[in-house]
């Protein structure tokens, strides 16, 4: 349920046509060219917010990082010139993992079953755009079953909710299972909106194969008012996890994005993975504050069951050209017997850079080099991005709010309530 935020005024968020700008009031969001044409192609329009000034933050050319999988080296310390995250650790990936298919289109005839699809999410696949997920909500409520030509079963089912202080949530949910039970899908859709200006997109799905394989996934889109700082804020979720069925591997994940109008940006991920003796975690994030100051972490380690553990951690900070990294490099034996290599930068911004480290094994160094100082300033994806990103979201159309009727504030309540795993995959841990 979307709890009614404490704002401070009511808001919404509206997609325009360019020839309306001039008759609307209110502040219109500001995209660069280049933003501007992606999103009038993608949105039919420009995004206006009633709520305070929004500019939008210009995207930066970078590329988007590639993602690979290695084992830690306990002789090299990581470039961070280019940073490469995030798979630490060289883990084969589990059968049932790379049965992944396409999803078919949601959109199916009347009195036709939904499409089976009955294959477990990705590994390291981030949080999916709106889109990917076709998400198609009917506008009657429905209540229908059948079974396929090959003996399947399906259902699928639709509705409307409607609570206090405008809370409207409408809904989907469908599923199926084989002729013999042995493999079953579930998934649902809905979306949710009160007169606050809270709006939210979401979809849950889990299901099992006649391996024994199974798995759960959830995919979260927000769009609220700060409380604080008065700001349009969109928020994008996602969990998922999966275990084999014929050999002990498994793996769950917790991605997370925050933006805001002023180009505050929040970014991070939990993970966690089992394959047989071998389990390993990896925890990092980003902050960017929208004036340049940002700050970037990475935490990972791995075990095995014979007891060896190694792992690799870093941190930078950085402001206006001025800042440090810092990070340490570790392995313990299984009878205990730790080395470790720790290493730090102080970058001045007048091209020189202190560097220093030593290690277990007696290396050392301190020096001041000449050096270029190279950190990302702004997210590769920001604000004007995730906005062209979300037109379906921001499209959710509320309950018509009567005349005289003004939201509830409750300045305690908390933005949603979280969707939590049906099974908790992530034993406790922590790195050395």
């Amino acid at each position: 349920m979307a709890a009614a935020r404490g704002f401070t005024t009511p808001f919404s968020v509206k997609l325009l046509r360019n020839s309306d700008l001039a008759s609307k009031n209110g502040m219109v969001l500001e995209i660069p060219r280049k933003k501007r044409r992606l999103l009038a192609a993608a949105a039919g329009g420009l995004v206006k917010c009633c709520c305070s000034e929004i500019r939008g933050v210009r995207r930066s050319s970078k590329n988007a990082e590639d993602c690979d999988e290695r084992l830690f080296d306990p002789n090299n310390r990581p470039n961070y010139r280019r940073r490469v995250p995030i798979m630490p650790f060289a883990s084969p990936q589990s059968r049932f993992a790379s049965k992944q298919e396409k999803f078919s289109s949601r959109c199916t005839p009347r009195n036709t079953g939904p499409q089976s699809r009955d294959s477990p999410p990705k590994r390291d696949t981030g949080i999916a755009n709106e889109k990917d997920w076709g998400i198609s909500l009917q506008n009657e409520n429905v209540i229908e079953s059948g079974t396929n030509e090959d003996g399947s079963s399906w259902y699928r089912e639709s509705g409307e909710d409607l609570g206090d202080n405008g809370y409207r949530c409408r809904w989907t949910r469908m599923g199926g299972q084989s002729p013999d039970a042995t493999s079953e899908w579930k998934e649902t859709w809905w979306e949710k909106s009160d007169w606050t200006g809270y709006k939210e997109l979401g979809v849950e799905k889990s299901g099992r194969n006649a391996e024994g394989d199974s798995w759960w996934e959830t995919w979260r889109e927000v769009l609220h008012q700060d409380e604080w700082s008065n700001l349009a804020r969109i928020e994008r979720s996602a969990q998922k996890q999966a275990k084999s069925g014929t050999e002990n591997a498994g793996w769950y994940e917790n991605w997370w994005e925050k933006y805001d109008a002023k180009g505050w940006t929040e970014k991070g991920a939990h993970k966690y993975g089992r394959l047989n003796e071998q389990s390993w975690w990896e925890k990092w994030g980003e902050n960017y504050d929208g004036r340049g100051s940002i700050l970037k972490w990475t935490d990972k380690w791995a075990e095995t069951e014979l007891g060896t553990k190694w792992g690799d951690k870093w941190e930078e900070k950085f402001f206006a050209g001025i800042g440090s990294r810092q990070g340490e490099t570790w392995h313990v034996s299984p009878s205990s017997e730790r080395w470790s290599r720790t290493w730090g930068e102080e970058h001045f911004g007048n091209g020189k850079v202190h560097k220093y480290g030593k290690s277990t094994t007696g290396e050392s160094w301190d020096i001041v080099v000449d050096e270029e100082t190279y950190y990302e300033a702004e997210p590769h994806y920001g604000w004007a991005d995730v906005v062209g990103d979300s037109s379906q979201l921001l499209s959710i159309e509320p309950q018509e709010r009567p005349p005289g009727v003004f939201p509830i504030l409750d300045f305690g309540s908390s933005m949603s309530t979280p969707i939590d795993p049906p099974e908790e995959e992530e034993p406790s841990a922590s790195s050395e």
